[in-house]
């Protein structure tokens, strides 16, 4: 049985292969609207729940519920492991560079007879088939994705995050990426591991998703398109957060937050936590059960930048020496693991709750035509809370968000740092803030460190090994790396590259979890920003700061003052906390310098940039903040 191609496809330059596959499938759907694609989702009947579900030599095999519920479909996985991203599930099919594993290497043989056999089973399908823009409807690259009707949700989900767009208003084009979905091929072809192929070309990249969680694909896929693209037109797309901050005196400061995953990217964008008197918990010291608080009679105005994919496109560049970002989603994945009772993040609840428009839910423990709430998680099979719930919401809907691209005053840095003391020594000591030059940004950049009880993916039994017992792991370039199918090196050089050349931006390191004894959360991170929109875009003059006892977190300020009340001197610097002190402070930067030592290794090879060279081998040998300054001038 073979189908009329709509006539809205006919205008879509495909691949012979993939266009014959349309053509022999039973049903391609095209939708006309959001609410046609939402009400797909549903199944045949509608709801209030559906099945998603493949037969699987013989059986049918459920990958996923979808409940209707008021204000929205609650997506449910039944594995633990579907419910957040495996961070070793990319796979190459082509010969590009990439020092990531290729599939013939991984599973013995190339990828065109299975990239053949997924057409072939997805002509058999009903399908969905969507335009989409990679990179936002803004500034996006026209692409495709083919996912089987049974499926919609994770269509749904895509055009979420990219934007919705129709073939009418993107017109006559040549699919610069295309995303297809086979989820079966999970259990037939890959032993129930998540995977997802990336095949490249210079004029097309293709993403196979064979799995059903979006994160990795309908998310990251398409982060890894974008760096694709980004790597051969010689830019960048930040793992970052952006956030215009105005305080109360009116002083606008834009801050862009990176770090690996869980390092406060998210974060960044949300208000101050209170307690219920109207104070600040700054921290607890863990060894003594000693709260410390402080007042702050009024907080600066947040008004969100980006979320997430924060795009550095050449087109919005300004030449002012300072970095101008766009966001690259027109929806944002929101992990909502921190929210477990109503009234705490007011605002948000509110936008998720009486939606404009029905959201997408993902391990949210939704109840049929009842209202999904974002602090009702999905249980684990171990019986606690799934750590990475989700849902996708417009950014339009978020409040206060500023559409239109925005210059960077400051560039900070978040590392989730453990817990730190005299009898037990980590790398957990750094302090509250700390100003580094471009050098050293780039350094924190490469190796991109991820503390313990990361919340967004699965960790190897490696991984969680390494991390219980004191070590650190390195998620790697500019924390975007596990998402690029490129090699390391040109991404070291095009980031290197981008700092240098917007010297006019500051550069800060902050901590989140723990400061030495200090259980902080992320009111370190909160208080930073506060502080440095209060300095007037960030700046703090050379006789401010003072060199950290570990030359790699640069400097420190002497002091910090917010609303006339000092922080705590021991929160600025950890080895003069009594729970710390000198000899478990420095025990914790021989760790720190030597795992930064051991990763940047492997960066030393003869295509990179000769001052990226220069930046590793003072690393390596034990250089002086003034060593890096004389590298790359700070900023003030």
């Amino acid at each position: 049985m073979s189908v009329t191609v709509p006539e809205s496809l006919l205008d879509v330059s495909l691949p012979p292969e993939v266009r014959a596959a349309l053509e022999k499938c039973p049903r391609i759907i095209v939708p006309a609207t959001r609410a046609e694609l939402y009400e797909l989702c549903l199944g045949p009947d509608g709801g209030p729940v559906f099945t998603v579900e493949y037969e699987v030599d013989g059986r049918m095999v459920p990958e996923a519920t979808v409940t209707r519920c008021r204000n929205g479909l609650a997506v449910n996985y039944p594995e633990d492991y579907m419910r957040r991203r495996d961070p070793d599930c990319m796979r190459i099919a082509d010969d590009l560079p990439t020092d990531k594993p290729r599939y013939r290497d991984v599973f013995g043989t190339g990828f065109d007879d299975t990239r053949q056999e997924t057409l072939d089973w997805l002509a058999t399908q009903e399908l969905v088939v969507v335009p989409f823009k990679a990179g936002g409807p803004v500034h996006g690259y026209p692409s495709l994705a083919v996912v089987p009707v049974s499926s919609a949700f994770f269509a749904l989900t895509l055009v979420d995050l990219q934007g919705w767009v129709t073939f009418d208003e993107v017109g006559p084009f040549t699919p610069r990426s295309i995303l297809y979905c086979a989820p079966p091929f999970r259990h037939t072809h890959f032993e129930g591991r998540q995977v997802v192929v990336h095949n490249r070309s210079t004029t097309l990249h293709e993403v196979w998703a064979y799995n059903l969680y979006p994160g990795p694909s309908a998310k990251k896929g398409v982060f890894s398109v974008l760096l694709d693209i980004g790597e051969q037109e010689g830019w960048l797309t930040a793992h970052a957060s952006s956030v215009r901050v105005t305080t109360p005196y009116e002083n606008e400061t834009v801050i862009m937050h990176e770090g690996a995953s869980g390092g406060g990217k998210s974060e960044m964008c949300q208000e101050i936590r209170r307690e219920d008197d109207g104070r600040i918990l700054v921290g607890t010291n863990v060894v003594r059960d000693e709260p410390y608080h402080i007042l702050l009679g009024e907080t600066s105005a947040l008004a969100p930048v980006t979320d997430d994919m924060t795009l550095c496109h050449p087109s919005i560049q300004k030449g002012t020496r300072k970095l101008v970002v766009a966001d690259a989603e027109a929806g944002w994945f929101v992990r909502v693991d921190n929210m477990t009772s109503y009234g705490e993040d007011p605002a948000f609840e509110r936008a998720v709750i009486d939606p404009d428009q029905p959201l997408v839910f993902l391990s949210i423990d939704g109840v049929a035509d009842a209202t999904a709430l974002p602090w009702e998680h999905t249980l684990d099979s171990n019986g606690k809370r799934c750590p990475n719930p989700r849902v996708v919401i417009p950014r339009s809907s978020v409040k206060n968000v500023i559409s239109e691209p925005k210059e960077v005053d400051v560039r900070t840095f978040g590392v989730r740092m453990p817990l730190c003391t005299r009898e037990n020594p980590s790398y957990g000591i750094m302090g509250m803030m700390h100003v580094i030059p471009p050098s050293l940004a780039w350094v924190w950049r490469l190796i991109a460190p991820r503390g313990d009880k990361n919340p967004s993916i699965g960790e190897s039994k490696e991984v969680k090994k390494a991390l219980k017992h004191g070590g650190m792991v390195a998620e790697g370039v500019g924390s975007y790396w596990p998402f690029s199918t490129g090699t390391k090196v040109a991404a070291a050089n095009l980031l290197l590259r981008q700092l240098v050349e917007n010297d006019r931006t500051r550069y800060v390191l902050t901590p989140n979890q723990h400061i030495g004894a200090y259980k902080v959360g992320f009111s370190a991170e909160w208080l930073t920003r506060e502080y440095l929109a209060r300095r007037g875009g960030g700046r703090i003059m050379p006789e401010q700061l003072t060199p950290a006892r570990c030359s790699l977190f640069g400097y420190r300020p002497k002091e910090i003052k917010l609303d006339g009340q000092q922080i705590r001197p021991t929160l600025l610097q950890p080895e003069y906390q009594s729970q710390v002190g000198l000899e478990a402070y420095d025990a914790g930067c021989a760790i720190l310098t030597g795992f930064f030592k051991a990763e940047l290794e492997q960066f030393l090879t003869d295509d990179l940039d000769p001052l990226g060279r220069r930046i590793i081998e003072t690393v390596l040998a034990d250089g002086t903040i003034d060593d890096y300054v004389a590298l790359t001038p700070l900023y003030v």
